[in-house]
């Protein structure tokens, strides 16, 4: 059941999620696309119980979660325009994959200069990165090859029981778009608003 009846959570609980982020726990939380699964993006052994969880392979990057652009650049080196297109689109439901600083580990971007950054347009969301204190995965909270949760409910119960929970109810549901404006074809993954990016990319 979702922590009000309106769909929100409460202060009490976003802080409990942030201290399990700090003590090396998992944290089930809602973001404007689809539940996410979220450990200390910068520590190695917590990212590793991500994997675990989830039971996906390592040479697959996972993406950094952040309250704002601002915290975003403290860990990722965009360019010019990169940082442009991170300023037009986010906070919202796509995944920008840009230049990583040192504090990136291994571990998260699979050995990658590149890590994807997320900011979910999301209240809880970005609640939850400001009382963790630190980046946090932002990663589907599913079972590796199998659907993206729009519920709690609809969550793997390994990777609940995993985990602290976060429930806001129902989420859209479709994945962010992912995008690497370095690139050719800039669109790794289409998504929400996938339409908008691709004219953003375009002009």
């Amino acid at each position: 059941m979702p922590d009000r009846p309106d769909g929100s959570v409460g202060a009490e609980t976003i802080e409990r999620a942030g201290e399990a982020i700090r003590e090396g726990r998992l944290v089930v939380y809602p973001t404007d696309t689809v539940y996410g699964l979220g450990a200390n993006a910068l520590d190695p052994e917590t990212i590793e119980q991500v994997f675990e969880a989830k039971g996906r392979s390592r040479d697959r990057p996972l993406s950094l979660g952040v309250p704002d652009v601002e915290t975003a650049l403290e860990y990722a080196d965009p360019t010019d325009r990169e940082e442009r297109f991170m300023r037009a689109f986010l906070p919202g439901p796509v995944t920008v994959v840009v230049e990583r600083r040192e504090p990136v580990p291994d571990a998260l971007t699979a050995g990658r200069d590149r890590v994807g950054l997320r900011i979910p347009d999301h209240d809880v969301s970005l609640a939850f990165y400001r009382a963790a204190d630190r980046p946090v995965t932002a990663t589907s909270a599913n079972r590796s090859g199998e659907g993206s949760a729009r519920t709690v409910a609809e969550i793997d119960r390994s990777v609940r029981e995993a985990a602290v929970v976060l429930d806001a109810g129902e989420t859209p549901g479709t994945e962010s778009t992912v995008v690497d404006p370095s690139l050719a074809d800039p669109v790794i993954r289409e998504g929400a608003v996938a339409d908008d990016v691709r004219e953003w990319l375009r002009d």
